[in-house]
């Protein structure tokens, strides 16, 4: 047995969720860069991924999106697959560089036009469209001239968010402005494993700044626009943070990590201002959030929804293996220590009770309708010779935390949907073509799509639970 096999992976029977009602949203999720490719047609210009996908060594066998799933020509396609899984609702990014090459200037005809052919495509079907503004793909050329890091990528953003809503707007009302914030500054610019590849924590956190106020003044635009039927949130990455044991030094340090991970963005967010015990961790360690008269304001504009992206959660200890408790920089220890449960093919423990956790939380200290906006794991798939895959692990997996999601809405918490993650194998960012993800199986080489043994549960699923 691998570590990412689950010993008890036997394949779940579709079956109602309890606490589920029939009203309750049902859908799949992808990003732009993840599975469009086209990356060079209809005026698209490049985004950072295409430029970190070039740098040796950056992606697993140097591997790129240019092509992903190819949905860029096979749209119709995807969206019969998508209707045929019996979900209401579609999440997918829009591609700035493709809508606003460059980042400046007024909208590409030939790139918008993609997003009206597949908004109408999905409405056709019956599927609502979950449009997300923002899902990693900075145009370059804002790289080049700061990235996040800089003030007016925020009122760049603005911008383009403005251009999406009078494209789209008369047909989309759900609008998520970022996905995982938290990605985006601290993997792209604190640990350099995402593009744009650099390392300087205090640049990463002047990007949850702006990217923050990006996501505040485009909200603005969207609300000013929108009217009353507009459904507005963002998407945060988040766990649930317990502590190793009760000692002083564990509560603390489950705090401070809590603190950068999650209440950085949420207190912002919902309340108008940072953490205060944040503010100072930071000024310990030398940074000062670049924050502007007005900003605040900007950012805390109301929600209508907070998605919530989970995988798995973290316990936390204050010392380190050998018992010291400050780091090489004279920081207080913040060690991630293991569950010791099962994990998945990216080595992410499995927690379904964490997501449980998370969400009434969320409720209880935040008070903002919730919808799970991502939701899924990549385990080793082994495809059939006609490309079938029974992945027990994965319908295990789905199983056991909508279940979680159930047993949060029994808690009191208003969760209002669901979104598996992914609906395709896709260009997994760094990790390229190596982890799959999708309730879908995607051949790379000919693009054949077959849905996998987990994709026809989750479509029982929701049938089952629906009819209830």
């Amino acid at each position: 047995m691998t570590a990412t096999t689950r010993p008890s992976a036997v394949a779940a029977e579709p079956q109602a969720i309890p606490g589920l009602p029939r009203d309750f949203r049902w859908g799949v999720a992808t990003s732009s860069y993840q599975i469009e490719g086209a990356v060079a047609e209809d005026g698209r210009s490049p985004s950072i991924w295409d430029t970190f996908c070039r740098v040796p060594g950056a992606v697993v066998n140097g591997e790129n999106g240019d092509v992903a799933c190819d949905h860029y020509h096979r749209y119709t396609e995807d969206v019969d697959l998508i209707a045929g899984l019996g979900v209401d609702a579609y999440r997918f990014s829009l591609a700035w560089p493709r809508i606003q090459p460059g980042g400046s200037g007024p909208v590409n005809a030939r790139g918008i036009a993609f997003y009206d052919r597949l908004v109408d495509t999905l409405l056709d079907r019956g599927i609502t469209p979950w449009v997300t503004l923002y899902h990693w793909d900075l145009p370059q050329e804002l790289e080049d001239a700061g990235g996040w890091p800089a003030r007016d990528t925020a009122l760049r953003f603005a911008d383009y968010a403005d251009l999406a809503h009078d494209a789209l707007g008369d047909r989309v009302v759900h609008w998520t402005t970022l996905n995982e914030p938290w990605c985006s500054a601290m993997l792209g610019y604190d640990q350099g494993l995402h593009a744009p590849g650099r390392k300087d924590f205090g640049a990463a956190m002047h990007a949850v700044h702006h990217l923050l106020l990006g996501h505040g003044l485009a909200a603005r635009r969207l609300r000013a626009k929108g009217g009353v039927d507009l459904d507005l949130g963002i998407t945060l990455n988040m766990g649930h943070a317990v502590p190793a044991s009760d000692s002083e030094a564990d509560l603390a340090a489950t705090r401070r990590a809590d603190g950068l991970a999650a209440r950085v963005y949420l207190d912002p967010l919902v309340r108008g201002h940072y953490p205060e015990d944040v503010v100072e961790h930071l000024a310990s360690r030398g940074v000062t959030l670049p924050v502007q008269d007005g900003d605040l304001a900007a950012i805390s504009t109301p929600l209508d929804v907070l998605g919530v992206n989970y995988y798995s959660s973290h316990r936390f200890a204050g010392t380190a293996e050998d018992g010291s408790t400050t780091d090489a920089d004279g920081q207080p220890v913040v060690r991630a220590v293991p569950f010791g449960r099962p994990v998945t093919a990216m080595d992410w423990e499995i927690v379904p009770e964490g997501l449980t956790a998370l969400l009434v939380r969320l409720h209880e200290e935040y008070g903002l309708p919730l919808v799970v906006t991502e939701n899924g794991a990549a385990f080793d798939d082994v495809a059939e010779a006609d490309g079938t895959v029974h992945d027990a692990d994965r319908t295990a997996y789905f199983a056991e935390h909508l279940r979680a999601v159930g047993a949060a809405r029994e808690a009191g918490a208003d969760v209002r949907g669901y979104f598996a993650w992914s609906l395709f194998d896709n260009f997994e960012w760094a990790y390229g073509y190596d982890k799959r993800f999708g309730i879908v199986r995607v051949d790379y080489d000919t693009q054949r799509r077959t849905v996998k043994d987990s994709g026809a549960w989750y479509r029982d699923t929701v049938r089952l639970t629906r009819g209830r």
